[in-house]
């Protein structure tokens, strides 16, 4: 079972996510917590895979939570659900130690698959989301900042395909070779970039400007 908690103080975002986990066999709430205070004592008693955090809350941030949860739990997984689409929260979120970002209006309806999509390995992110992201990692037009090693084609679409939220596994199928071979192209871009997660790469990437586009 797939241990699920969340940190949201609206009942009825709590309500449609409980109900489509009680639907499931695979997942199950193991706690939800409706503000900052109860997110914090959540966090820290832990028992939880995956871990859904809301941004705005009443009482404080949803993104010093994500940072604590990164912090005690680094075997978790945290999965941002929020009516903020613009790119610095995203980058707080991601930098905090968040691996998907759904916003309330679009990605809801499909929060159990983002579950165990996480778990799976994948960055589950709302597409208007993931335009952002791409957006953001349109060349940067200056050689400040690029890293001390180049990236190369593949390793480069790889990055591209990464910041669209597709796992290792749809990788492999989309650019036509083994998961083998996408491992040994994600432990390059991590070692180029200096980084030690998906999210970090295509920030990382994102703030030196390197990205093509392609």
């Amino acid at each position: 079972m797939i241990r699920t908690a969340i940190i949201e103080d609206d009942p009825e975002i709590v309500a449609k996510i409980e109900s489509a986990i009680i639907a499931t066999s695979d997942v199950c709430l193991n706690a939800v917590a409706r503000n900052a205070a109860e997110g914090s004592l959540l966090v820290e008693r832990g028992h939880f895979d995956v871990l859904l955090c809301d941004l705005g809350l009443p009482d404080g941030s949803g993104i010093d939570l994500i940072r604590k949860a990164a912090t005690l739990h680094p075997d978790s997984d945290i999965i941002v659900i929020t009516m903020f689409a613009d790119q610095r929260k995203v980058l707080d979120s991601i930098r905090a130690g968040a691996r998907g970002y759904l916003l309330k209006d679009h990605g809801l309806d499909e929060c159990v698959e983002s579950i165990r999509e996480i778990r799976r390995g994948g960055s589950p992110i709302s597409p208007i989301i993931a335009r952002q992201l791409l957006k953001r990692l349109q060349p940067a037009g200056g050689g400040a900042g690029s890293p001390s090693e180049t990236l190369s084609k593949r390793e480069m679409e790889l990055l591209g395909l990464l910041a669209r939220g597709f796992s290792y596994s749809e990788c492999a199928g989309l650019m036509a070779i083994s998961q083998a071979t996408i491992g040994t192209y994600v432990k390059r871009l991590y070692r180029k970039l200096e980084v030690s997660s998906r999210s970090e790469a295509v920030f990382e990437a994102s703030s030196r400007g390197i990205f093509d586009g392609h």
